[in-house]
């Protein structure tokens, strides 16, 4: 299992672009072979700071959503909204046992 976590950092006057965007990503991304969760959340302190929390199945499963017409969308428009460079972290989800 991968994990993603993708901070976003958005432009308080384009929020409102940024959130629509967001949601039509999600709802595609909900429907993707190998997506196990994708869910984007607003910080509890920090105004106009977003986190997407991504699950998958494995590497594979990321490649395509990489890919993906939805995806490459908001990419593409993603520089019309944040105000700073995508803070992408990826973990392998194995559980570690101690």
């Amino acid at each position: 299992m991968i994990i993603i976590h993708a901070l976003m950092q958005v432009n308080p006057e384009r929020e409102e672009q940024f959130l629509a965007e967001a949601k039509t990503l999600l709802a595609a991304t909900h429907e993707e072979e190998g997506n196990l969760s994708y869910e984007l959340y607003k910080h509890a302190a920090k105004e106009n700071v977003y986190i997407m929390v991504e699950t998958w199945r494995d590497a594979a499963a990321v490649g395509s959503h990489n890919t993906s017409p939805h995806f490459t969308g908001f990419a593409a428009k993603a520089g019309e909204f944040l105000t700073a460079p995508l803070d992408v972290k990826a973990y392998n989800g194995e559980l570690l046992q101690q």
